[in-house]
C-alpha cells in the first residue's frame, strides 16, 4: 500500500492509501475511475453520523453509478474480493459499496467511527484515510434531514492519482484536464450550494446578532421542550398580565397583598404559594389582573416597596405552569369526548348495522325451509328409526334365548346351588369338632392341680416371707434406740447448747464496758483545761502518761 489519490472536496482535501495487493480489482476499478474524472461534481448524497459518508453517484441519488469495466464493454458490476478478510476497525476506513448479490460500481464510504462491526462481512475495504481527519470531523458534523441527506451540498471537486501500479487497458480515454461541470450535474440538487455562504447574522450589529443567537437558541429550547412534553407547543409565551412578587414576609397573606395591589386595577386572582407538607408560607405569590396595562403599572410602582417590614421584589411572570394546566385539561376533555362519542357509537350503532342485526335475527326463507328439514326428519329416516326401535323376528327370539336358560343350563344352575352328600358331610366335619379336639379345649379352659397349686403359691407368701415383711415394717430395739438418741441431745451438747446462750461472767462484763465506758476525773474539767489543738500527738501523749490516765483517754478519744 501506498499514498495513491487526493480528493479535493467543498470542505478540503482528502489523502487515501489503498490496499493495491489486498484489493487489486477494487484499487484498480477506483484509480480508473478517477483518472476518468468520473467523481468530479459528485454529491456525498448520504451523511449519517458517527458511521458513514457515501458518495461515488453521478446521478446523487443513490443507486446509480457502474463500474469502468463498463465504459470498456465489459459488466456494470463485479464480484466481491473476499480474501483476506480486513475490518472496519478505524476511522477512516474507505470501502466499496455493495450494490447486491456480492457485487461493486463505483460507489464507496469513508467511516465516521471507529470498530463498525455491522458493516464488516457486507462492504470490501480497499483503502484508508492517511491525511485529511479534520475535514472527516466537518463531514460528520453536517445537517442532514431524516434521509441522511445534508442541507447544504458537499461535494467532490476534484481526484488526483498520485500512484497507480495498474496499466490502463485498451481503450480507457483520459481527459487532459478535469471538465466543467454541466448545468444538469448542478440542477440535480434542491439543497443549499456548496459554495453558498449560510450567515444568518450578515448586516447586524453585534448587539443584533448576540440577539438573534438568544432568539434562536430560545426558539431551540422551546422546540426540545414541546418535543418531550414539558411544554404545551413551541410557541407559548407567558401571559402578560400576571406578576410575581417574590422576598415576602412569612406572615404576609393573600388578602393582603390583594388590599395592597387593588389601587392598580381590578385583580382576578393573587396566590401566596405555600408549602404542602407544612402549610407555612414560601415567600413568593402570583398576581393576575385582568388588564395587562394594570400589571405594568403596579411592576413600576412597586417593586422594592416595604411590606410588614421586608423590601418586596416585583417582576412579570416567565413561568407556563397554568397555561400548560389549561392545555392538559382542554386535553383531556377532548379525549373524554371522544372516548364518550366512541362509547355511543358502540352502544347505538348505525341503520346499516340495524338492518343487518335484523337479518341475522330474522332468518330468510331458504333458511326457515332448512331449519324445518332439519327438525322433521324424511320418510326413509323416520322408517330406519322405527326399525331400529322395532327389531326383527330373529332378534326378538334371540332375546328371548337369553333371557330363558337352556334344560343343561338349569341343570347346572341347580348343582351349583345343592351340594352333593360328600360336601354335607364335610360340611358338618367343618362344624362339629372331633372328641379329641373337645378334650383338648378342656384342657386348656381348666388347668392341672401343679398348675393350681403353683398359683396359690403365688398369691399367698410363705412364713419366711410373712416374717421379713414384719421385720422391715417393725424396726429393731438398737434401731429404735438409736433414732431416739438422734432426737434427743446427750448432756454434753444440751451444756454446750446452753453455753452458747447464755455468755460467761467475762463476756458479761466486757458487754457491759462497751455499752457504758468508765469516765476518769480528768474528763469533768471544763473546755478552758482541756489542752490547745496547736500541741503536737507527742506532747499530748507525754502529758497523758505522766498523770497516769492514757488508756482511758485514748479510749474516750
Amino acid at each position: 500500500s501506498g499514498m495513491s489519490v487526493l480528493i479535493e472536496t467543498s470542505l478540503g482535501d482528502i489523502t487515501v492509501d489503498l490496499y493495491c495487493r489486498e484489493r487489486p480489482r477494487c484499487c484498480e476499478n477506483f484509480l480508473k475511475l478517477c483518472k476518468v474524472k468520473y467523481y468530479n461534481w459528485c454529491l456525498f448524497h448520504s451523511v449519517q453520523r458517527g458511521l458513514v459518508a457515501q458518495t461515488g453517484d453521478p446521478t446523487g441519488s443513490g443507486s446509480g453509478g457502474e463500474a469502468v469495466y463498463a465504459m470498456l464493454g465489459g459488466e456494470k458490476y463485479f464480484d466481491r474480493e473476499l480474501r483476506p478478510k480486513m475490518k472496519h476497525l478505524r476511522r477512516g476506513c474507505v470501502s466499496m459499496v455493495n450494490s447486491g448479490s456480492d457485487r461493486h460500481g463505483s460507489q464507496f464510504f469513508i467511516t465516521l467511527g471507529d470498530s463498525i462491526d455491522s458493516l464488516d462481512g457486507v462492504h470490501t475495504v480497499f483503502g484508508q484515510v492517511a491525511e485529511g481527519f479534520d475535514i472527516l470531523d466537518k463531514l460528520n458534523e453536517v445537517y442532514c434531514d431524516r434521509d441522511h441527506r445534508p442541507f447544504q451540498d458537499v461535494r467532490i471537486y476534484h481526484t488526483i492519482v498520485l500512484d497507480d501500479p495498474f496499466p490502463d487497458p485498451p481503450g480507457l480515454v483520459i481527459p487532459d484536464r478535469s471538465p466543467e461541470p454541466s448545468a444538469e450535474q448542478l440542477a440535480r440538487t434542491d439543497r443549499i450550494g456548496a459554495e453558498d455562504a449560510i450567515d444568518d447574522t450578515e448586516g447586524l450589529t453585534q448587539e443584533e446578532a448576540a440577539e438573534y443567537h438568544r432568539q434562536r437558541e430560545a426558539q431551540s429550547n422551546a422546540r426540545l421542550l414541546a418535543m418531550i412534553g414539558d411544554l404545551p407547543d413551541e410557541d407559548v409565551k407567558p401571559p402578560d398580565n400576571v406578576l410575581f412578587v417574590c422576598k415576602l414576609n412569612p406572615v404576609t397573606t393573600d388578602d393582603d397583598l390583594n388590599t395592597i395591589f387593588s389601587r392598580f386595577g381590578e385583580i382576578h386572582s393573587c396566590e401566596v404559594i405555600r408549602s404542602k407538607r407544612t402549610g407555612e408560607s414560601l415567600q413568593y405569590a402570583f398576581i393576575e389582573f385582568d388588564k395587562a396595562d394594570d400589571c405594568e403599572a403596579a411592576y413600576f410602582k412597586m417593586d422594592n416597596v416595604l411590606i410588614d417590614d421586608r423590601r418586596i421584589h416585583v417582576d412579570f411572570c416567565q413561568s407556563v405552569a397554568k397555561v400548560w394546566r389549561d392545555f392538559r385539561r382542554d386535553k383531556a376533555t377532548a379525549a373524554a369526548g371522544k372516548r364518550h362519542s366512541r362509547q355511543q357509537r358502540r352502544r347505538s350503532p348505525s341503520p346499516a348495522a340495524n338492518n343487518g342485526s335484523r337479518n341475522r335475527r330474522s332468518p330468510s326463507p331458504e333458511q326457515q325451509q332448512k331449519s324445518r328439514n332439519r327438525r322433521s326428519p324424511s320418510p326413509e329416516q323416520q322408517q330406519k328409526s322405527r326399525n331400529r326401535r322395532s327389531p326383527s323376528p330373529e332378534q326378538q327370539q334371540k332375546s328371548r334365548n337369553r333371557r330363558s336358560p337352556s334344560p343343561e343350563q338349569q341343570q347346572r344352575s341347580r348343582n351349583h346351588r345343592s351340594p352333593s352328600p360328600e360336601q354335607q358331610q364335610r360340611s358338618r366335619n367343618r362344624r362339629s369338632p372331633s372328641p379329641k379336639q373337645q378334650q383338648r379345649s378342656r384342657n386348656r379352659r381348666s388347668p392341672s392341680p401343679d398348675q393350681q397349686q403353683r398359683s396359690r403359691n403365688r398369691r399367698s407368701p410363705s412364713p419366711d416371707q410373712q416374717h421379713r415383711s414384719r421385720n422391715r415394717r417393725s424396726p429393731s430395739p438398737d434401731q429404735q434406740q438409736r433414732s431416739r438418741n438422734r432426737r434427743s441431745p446427750s448432756p454434753d451438747q444440751q451444756q454446750r447448747s446452753r453455753n452458747r446462750r447464755s455468755p460467761s461472767p467475762d463476756q458479761q462484763q466486757r458487754s457491759r464496758n462497751r455499752r457504758s465506758p468508765r469516765q476518769s476525773p480528768a474528763h469533768k474539767k471544763s473546755k478552758h483545761n482541756r489542752p490547745s489543738r496547736s500541741r503536737s500527738r507527742s506532747e499530748s501523749r507525754g502529758d497523758s502518761r505522766s498523770k497516769g490516765t492514757s488508756s482511758s483517754r485514748s479510749r474516750y478519744r
